[in-house]
């Protein structure tokens, strides 16, 4: 997997490089400021870019704003933002066009890099990512929906793990059940949010994304 890395701070846009290339990860551009994003994703062509989200020259939104763009011009372009904090804005903004490859992660989960790298490959593979920090927000933000509602609450933890990147095994093991038990809740999921009868994969994005929109 190739990278476009875009991170201010020069120790840890180094250190990630490093992490990364020791997972098999390549960094083919690693970029500090705002404007140096779209020339170096346009020039490498990646199969993903993994942004800060404030990034010079005003430190306000230019790694989202990059996104955005960058996902304008390529629409399946995986793209996968860090930030220091959990700000909803960015998350909704992200989630607006309801495109698949989408990952939120908080910058203390790269101390976990096996997760983290987890997350990179859920993200470039279509699915998506976002930290259990930003969905526990959410959750606490928003009010259930005439959809959710359907859910019942184990249904509703389900498809919290799910949106946090989770795959069946690791869902499993974090509710101590089977995954055949996961795989009936989720089958129940993706037919009371009413999603049309297609590939697992874009049923299991669709599914999140109406969580985190709701």
């Amino acid at each position: 997997m190739r990278i476009v890395l875009a991170e201010d701070q020069f120790l840890l846009r180094d250190g990630l490089t490093r992490l990364l290339a020791t997972h098999g990860v390549e960094v083919a551009a690693a970029v500090a400021h705002g404007d140096e994003i779209l020339p170096a994703i346009e020039e490498h062509s990646p199969d993903l870019a993994l942004l800060d989200v404030r990034l010079p020259p005003t430190f306000a939104d230019e790694g989202l704003r990059a996104a955005l763009e960058a996902r304008r011009r390529t629409p399946d372009l995986p793209v996968l933002l860090l930030s220091q904090y959990v700000e909803q804005l960015y998350v909704d903004e992200l989630l607006a066009d309801g495109a698949q490859g989408i990952g939120y992660l908080l910058k203390d989960r790269v101390f976990d890099d096996v997760q983290f790298v987890a997350a990179l490959r859920t993200v470039a593979a279509g699915g998506t990512a976002v930290d259990p920090e930003v969905v526990r927000a959410l959750m606490q933000r928003r009010s259930a929906t005439a959809l959710l509602d359907r859910l019942t609450p184990r249904e509703l933890e389900v498809l919290a793990l799910m949106a946090e990147g989770e795959g069946n095994t690791g869902i499993a093991e974090r509710l101590v059940v089977t995954e055949k038990a996961v795989a009936k809740h989720i089958n129940s999921i993706l037919m009371k949010l009413d999603l049309p009868a297609s590939a697992t994969v874009s049923r299991r994005v669709a599914a999140v994304l109406t969580y985190l929109r709701s």
